[in-house]
């Protein structure tokens, strides 16, 4: 799973970073550390976000992705890294409000894209977090 120069992560199509999966804080800070440039910058303040949002928040990396949930097992939003923005999955976001503005394939699934040169209004991103966190997670 690594194999890049110096032993760190390949960066899969969109700079997302390839982390073998793993549950804890460790594998999502690894994650955010080969995440390149503006990418990894907003992912430690997403981490932060979610950490002060959700006290307590249990943490993964599955499928080359952050995950964060509540309950063993169970996970209610994820972000993933693409060439021109950042997706924030909230997994039953289409009980959040106000909904969050991408639609998914997943009828309860909704995103959230977070462009370089986004100003990132976290108090809004936290009341998402706070809401998702308090709906049943996702099993995956």
């Amino acid at each position: 799973m690594t194999g890049g120069k110096a032993g760190r992560p390949v960066l899969l199509s969109g700079g997302n970073p390839q982390i073998p999966k793993g549950y804890g804080d460790a594998p999502v800070q690894a994650w955010i550390a080969a995440a390149p440039g503006w990418k990894g910058e907003v992912a430690r303040r997403l981490d932060a976000l979610i950490g002060r949002t959700v006290p307590g928040v249990r943490k993964g990396v599955k499928w080359n992705t952050p995950m964060y949930g509540v309950e063993e097992g169970t996970w209610f939003m994820s972000f993933h890294a693409f060439d021109r923005y950042l997706k924030l999955a909230f997994f039953r976001g289409s009980a959040l409000d106000p909904l969050p503005p991408v639609g998914s394939k997943h009828k309860d699934v909704r995103y959230f894209h977070i462009h370089e040169d986004d100003t990132i209004d976290e108090a809004g991103l936290a009341d998402w977090i706070g809401q998702a966190s308090r709906l049943p997670g996702e099993r995956m």
